[in-house]
């Protein structure tokens, strides 16, 4: 062999030796990298310190199925003062807010043309009543006549109508008094009712047309709320029927019980409307929003906390502890109601037991490592096996 073969033999051995050495030295520094990342991932691994009170089991509960309600309040016995005379306003001094009393004078219409009216009719009662008297004496000198054989019997008869002509004008004039005294009378305004005044419709000094509102009382001793259901929802609804509601603005719950239910769907939306009697009306307005649950029904259910039930994801979700960390099981929501004061749903898709997660805590990343609080961990229920039913339809 030649030497410069021999110097480029040597050269390709010494690249080859290079070269494995630089790729052992690179794949020790990759696993000392990995070695690293992965004793940092260990060492900065979130765990999630939970107490017994942020996880409840999921249980089979005798839960109270509740349809939900909304609608606004509005009073029972309400009225509307119309004008029942034309004329100009007067008097009206009450404002929103003010109390009235069934039976109190609040305004009236200037009376001088109804006045002027009842001595016009009075007056020709007065005339008509000259008249009889004048017929009555022409009938009595007529039937002596007659008697004496001076006059006709024809005669004597057409006293005797002229007679009756004029009691007729007499009654009918007095009927004439009697509708100008109503009409005076109704230039005076009185409430049909007791209440509290919530609108006042016209001012002093107004000329008002036959019904023209003046004033709108409402009596809030007896307040209800008007609730629209759906015509599924609507056969589930009974009188009777007891309800939980919250008031717009107000902090305690309401008792409500369903008073009536329209016997009639609404045109074009086919809703029902119910009424439910509110059971404590102090405090409370008309027109105040309300809402709550309406209780339809009872049974037992698997069931866990409304809030938490998860909708951020396609499909709804509990956040569950297994194996200590957070695990995302998909379930089925049914029927939604009450077991003592929290609101509850039924479910599918989860064992009983199972640890959920409380939905105060928000969303937590699936796989997130999970320890208890020492002395703290929960106690899940031995709940024996019972037949789930499902929700009314």
């Amino acid at each position: 062999m030649k030497r410069p073969a021999l110097k480029w033999l040597v050269a390709g051995v010494v690249l080859v030796l290079l070269a494995g050495g630089v790729l052992r030295a690179l794949s020790v520094r990759k696993d000392q990298r990995e070695a690293v990342a992965a004793a940092s991932l260990a060492k900065t691994e979130s765990v999630i310190e939970l107490a017994a009170t942020d996880v409840v089991p999921a249980a089979v509960v005798d839960l109270v199925r509740g349809l939900p309600l909304s609608g606004a309040l509005r009073a029972v016995n309400s009225a509307l003062v119309k004008a029942r005379a034309v004329g100009e306003l007067q008097g009206l001094t009450v404002r929103e807010g003010d109390r009235v009393q069934a039976g109190q004078v609040i305004a009236r219409i200037d009376p001088t043309e109804y006045q002027h009216r009842v001595r016009q009719a009075q007056e020709q009662a007065d005339a008509a009543r000259v008249q009889i008297d004048i017929a009555q004496r022409q009938w009595t000198n007529n039937q002596a006549l007659v008697d004496q054989g001076f006059i006709s019997k024809a005669a004597l008869d057409t006293s005797q109508n002229n007679l009756a002509g004029a009691q007729s004008t007499h009654k009918a004039a007095l009927a004439a008094v009697d509708l100008a005294r109503k009409m005076l009378d109704d230039t005076v305004m009185r409430t049909p009712i007791s209440g509290v005044v919530a609108q006042r419709l016209a001012q002093p000094g107004e000329r008002m047309a036959l019904d023209a509102r003046v004033v709108e009382i409402v009596d809030l001793s007896r307040l209800e709320m008007e609730a629209t259901l759906s015509a599924a929802d609507s056969m589930q609804v009974r009188v009777g029927q007891s309800a939980t509601l919250q008031i717009e603005g107000s902090a305690r719950p309401v008792a409500a019980t369903v008073a009536r239910i329209n016997p009639s769907a609404q045109a074009g939306s086919r809703s029902v409307l119910a009424y439910l009697a509110i059971a404590d009306a102090s405090g409370l307005r008309q027109g105040l929003y309300a809402q709550g649950t309406l209780a339809i029904g009872h049974g037992a259910e698997l069931a866990v906390p409304l809030t938490a039930v998860r909708t951020d994801k396609p499909a709804p979700y509990v956040q569950v502890v297994e194996n200590s960390r957070i695990v995302h099981k998909p379930v089925q929501t049914g029927a939604q109601g009450e077991s003592g004061k929290e609101a509850l749903v039924a479910v599918k898709g989860l064992a009983p037991g199972a640890l959920v997660v409380r939905g105060n805590l928000g969303s937590l990343r699936e796989g997130t490592a999970v320890k208890f609080t020492p002395m703290a961990v929960p106690v899940v229920p031995v709940t024996p096996a019972a037949p789930v039913r499902s929700p009314s339809p």
